[in-house]
C-alpha cells in the first residue's frame, strides 16, 4: 500500500527524523538517507512504514509505502499516525518570523529549516524512554531502549516496533537487568506497563489536560521526576512550549550556542529559554541537531528533484 502525504511546508524529513532517531543506537526510528523507517503495531500486528522525500524543503511531497498484512491498519490511521509523528501538519510561520529577529536563534533555524518537532507515538514510549534515559549518556540508553524493543517488540522482517504496556505484562525485573537496566528502572518500567495493562493508568488521557497538570501527574508517578516529566511533555505529548531545563546535554548545547564562558545551570537555563516562549521545546530539537552536526553525525540529505 503507498500513500503520498503532503506536509506543510518547509519540510524536511531527514532533519526530522535525525531528530527523532536521536544516535545511531536506536533501531526502532531508522534513518538511511534518504529513507525513515519504523515497525509500527498500535494493536498488536506489525507493519513497517517506508518513508521518503520526493520534493525540495518548500514543496514537500512524501511516498510512504507501508509493508505488512493487508489492511492490517486502514490508510486514513496510517496518515494519521505519520503526520502525529513526523509533525507534518505544524504551523510553524510564528515560530521563524520570531527567529528571524533572534540572532543565536535565526542562524539555527536558517540551517535546519524545515525540521518539525518530532512526536513519539505513544505517551508510554516516551515515558519508558524518558525512564531508560535518566541518569545515562543518549547512547547509553538508547542501546538500552532497543535491548527492550528486540525482547518485547512486534517483529516484522527482523525489525521490531516499540513494546506496548501490554508486551510487557510477563516480563520480570531479572530480564531488565538482564538487559542492562537498573533494578529501580526496571521496576519503574514494569510498574508502569502493569499499571497501563490493567486500566490504573490512563498515560494518553494526558493529552487532554493542559502542560502543568500533565507535568504534575507525571510526577506523580514512582520513579518520574522533572526532568523525565518535562521529556514526556516534549516528546511524547508535543508540548513545544516545554524545556527539559535539568537537561545536562541541552545545556551543554546552550554553551556552545551562545558562546557562555560555562555550562548554565537550571534555574538558569530556565531563564534564558524563557525567551522563546511557546517555542522554547522547538529550540531544543534545533540544539539537538546542532550536537549531532558538531560531532559529524548529522548523515542527512537534503531534498532536491
Amino acid at each position: 500500500m503507498r500513500i503520498t502525504l503532503t506536509p506543510a511546508a518547509p519540510f524536511r524529513l531527514d532533519l526530522t527524523a535525525l531528530a527523532l532517531r536521536r544516535d545511531a543506537a536506536n533501531v526502532v526510528d531508522r534513518w538511511r538517507p534518504p529513507t525513515y523507517r519504523r515497525v509500527f503495531a498500535p494493536d498488536g500486528a506489525a507493519f513497517e512504514v517506508v518513508v521518503q522525500q520526493h520534493a525540495p524543503t518548500e514543496e514537500p511531497r512524501l511516498t510512504v509505502d507501508v509493508l505488512g498484512p493487508e489492511g492490517v491498519y486502514p490508510t486514513q490511521q496510517v496518515a494519521a499516525l505519520l503526520s502525529a509523528v513526523l509533525g507534518l501538519d505544524l504551523d510553524l510561520g510564528a515560530f521563524y518570523a520570531a527567529a528571524a529577529n533572534d540572532d543565536p536563534l535565526a542562524e539555527l533555524a536558517r540551517r535546519f529549516a524545515g525540521l518539525r518537532p518530532p512526536l513519539l507515538p505513544t505517551v508510554f514510549e516516551a515515558l519508558v524512554s524518558g525512564v531508560a534515559c535518566q541518569q545515562l549518556s543518549l547512547a547509553v540508553g538508547m542501546r538500552l531502549l532497543a535491548r527492550l524493543a528486540a525482547a518485547y517488540g512486534a517483529e516484522h522482517e527482523g525489525h521490531h516496533a516499540f513494546p506496548r504496556p501490554e508486551d510487557l505484562s510477563s516480563a520480570e525485573p531479572q530480564h531488565l537487568r538482564a538487559m542492562g537496566f537498573s533494578l529501580r528502572k526496571s521496576e519503574t518500567i514494569l510498574h508502569l506497563a502493569g499499571a497501563a495493562t490493567e486500566g490504573r493508568l490512563d498515560l494518553e488521557s494526558l493529552r487532554g489536560v493542559d502542560t502543568g497538570t500533565a507535568v504534575a501527574n507525571l510526577m506523580d508517578l514512582p520513579g518520574i521526576g522533572r526532568w523525565t516529566a518535562h521529556y514526556v511533555a516534549l516528546r511524547g505529548l508535543g508540548r513545544l512550549e516545554v524545556f527539559p531545563v535539568d537537561d545536562v546535554g541541552a545545556q551543554n548545547k546552550l554553551q556552545d550556542v551562545l558562546g557562555l564562558e560555562q555550562r548554565p545551570g537550571s534555574e538558569e537555563t530556565r531563564r534564558i529559554v524563557d525567551r522563546w516562549g511557546a517555542y522554547q521545546g522547538f529550540l531544543y530539537f534545533h540544539l539537538l541537531l546542532d550536537g549531532l552536526e558538531r560531532r559529524g553525525m548529522l548523515d542527512s540529505v537534503e531534498p532536491s528533484t
